[in-house]
């Protein structure tokens, strides 16, 4: 049986996890933006297997194994507000340090990925 997740601090993210705040965001942070209607564009790096398991319907979908050679049609997000997510935020950081080497700007990684999304914002997306 998996140890019990560590309960969540005052920002949504779990007690003592070392939160970049010039890389990451909370996922509490995407859910204001979400709500807000910004201009944001929420990337879901997983791979399709996982996407069948759990998914916020709000993001686009690229995986993490085609970004690359998939670089031309992010293209027409270079100017936005990207959150990267995966499941639970190691994926999502590398692809939001590579879109930054591409000339993106405001990139950044959700914290925690669709697993503290579940666990903080919606409990109906399922954990895995």
């Amino acid at each position: 049986m998996p140890p019990a997740p560590r309960p969540l601090d005052s920002a949504g993210l779990p007690e003592g996890y070392p939160f970049q705040p010039d890389w990451e965001v909370t996922p509490r942070q995407v859910k204001r933006a979400l709500d807000a209607g910004g201009p944001m564009v929420l990337l879901d790096v997983r791979e399709p297997a996982e996407l069948g398991l759990a998914a916020i319907a709000e993001a686009v979908v690229f995986p993490m194994s085609e970004i690359k050679s998939r670089l031309v049609e992010l293209d027409q997000y270079a100017e936005d507000r990207v959150v990267v997510v995966c499941h639970h935020g190691a994926r999502s950081m590398q692809v939001a340090a590579f879109l930054r080497q591409q000339g993106f700007e405001e990139v950044h990684s959700m914290a925690g990925g669709i697993d503290l999304w579940s666990r903080d914002i919606d409990p109906e997306v399922a954990r895995y």
